[in-house]
């Protein structure tokens, strides 16, 4: 019974949605991160990029940033290597 309840309320909220106008996917992520913001303020960000990076950190070890730093730089240096190819071609 439970799931005909959501998936009733969950049609009722598709029908209520397309009558004032569906919203895309970034505009709801947009104002869902403007609410957050607005509620927790800029630390709560701060604390959840420090808990992810500890988590990640005891996951992979200190090794996997040493790996995605290197990646970014070989990246960097590609990319600037292409625009001055670019610019040396005007």
């Amino acid at each position: 019974m439970p799931f005909l309840v959501e998936l009733a309320s969950t049609t009722l909220r598709s029908v209520l949605m397309a009558e004032k106008g569906a919203m895309t996917v970034r505009e709801a992520g947009r104002r869902g991160g403007t609410q957050t913001k607005r509620r927790h303020g800029d630390e709560f960000y701060k604390a959840i990029g420090r808990k992810g990076g500890e988590t990640t950190k005891q996951r992979h070890g200190p090794q996997f940033y040493e790996k995605i730093g290197r990646k970014g730089g070989q990246k960097m240096r590609q990319l600037i290597a292409k625009a001055k190819a670019a610019q040396k071609g005007r």
